[in-house]
């Protein structure tokens, strides 16, 4: 993820996310810095899975609209999926469909072992395949480029043969009257496929999505186990979800006389 980036790997992949491409020499007249250090770090940028190096510069693995949103509340996604993470056993067998914050879950779960994940996603395996631990398999199916992700028959299939303990799922938008919303139908037709074939699925989801509603619903809220969130999520909508039955729990982060302490 970008926060594991130093500056100007975040500034080459800003650059990235702003104009599609990049070449060595830009980058190196732009930041003042000597084309091999560039180099090294496009180098660096490679190996982690972020771009693709070519002729003269780099352009990103992930679409334009993935870059942009991995941007956005990176504490708060960070907090979340390594609750997340917690919830995983040693041996255990799950699902993660695509997203940004369920991608980082994958992240966390360095130090777990014998842990197999089932994914449709292109950023859960970058992070995934990074981990020797880890066994991974992918859906396969049709590539949805801004969403990093496999859809389609031959995904819902390879779903439909397995069983996991646990499946982490994302939204674009979650209300109590709505329930669980995207703009895309055929990841709709994903996380209810997971759902199916878990004994505990867990919506997880930063507080900026609380609110807002999506093209289709997938699944009321109820359809789901666990709601992780952040701290940021007001107090009011706190109530509304739990007096609607909804088992949500609250990942947050306080500073308090200097030192930062997570609690839930």
């Amino acid at each position: 993820m970008i926060i594991e980036l130093n500056e100007r790997q975040r500034t080459i992949l800003d650059k990235l996310s702003d104009d599609g491409s990049v070449s060595v020499t830009a980058l190196a007249q732009n930041l003042g810095l000597s084309e091999v250090t560039i180099r090294g770090d496009l180098k660096d940028l490679e190996d982690k899975g972020w771009i693709t190096r070519k002729w003269g510069g780099a352009a990103p693995v992930t679409h334009r609209d993935i870059l942009e949103r991995q941007r956005e509340h990176q504490e708060q996604k960070n907090l979340i999926a390594r609750a997340a993470a917690d919830l995983v056993r040693d041996g255990d067998v799950i699902m993660i469909e695509a997203g940004t914050t369920t991608a980082l879950v994958a992240r966390y779960l360095l130090g777990k072992r014998d842990v197999h994940i089932v994914t449709n996603s292109t950023l859960v395996f970058a992070y995934a395949r990074m981990n020797p631990l880890l066994q991974i398999t992918m859906t396969g199916g049709e590539f949805r480029r801004p969403t990093e992700s496999m859809v389609g028959p031959i995904a819902l299939g390879t779903i439909a043969r397995l069983n996991v303990r646990l499946a982490f799922v994302g939204t674009d938008g979650f209300t109590l009257e709505r329930g669980i919303t995207t703009h895309l139908m055929e990841g709709a037709e994903i996380v209810k496929a997971m759902k199916d074939h878990a004994q505990t699925t867990v919506l997880v989801a930063d507080s900026s999505k609380y609110g807002k509603i999506g093209f289709t619903t997938v699944l009321p809220l109820a359809a789901m186990d666990l709601i992780l969130t952040d701290g940021n999520l007001p107090a009011e909508a706190m109530e509304d979800l739990a007096a609607g039955g909804i088992t949500i729990k609250q990942i947050m982060s306080k500073v308090k006389d200097g030192s930062v302490s997570k609690f839930a």
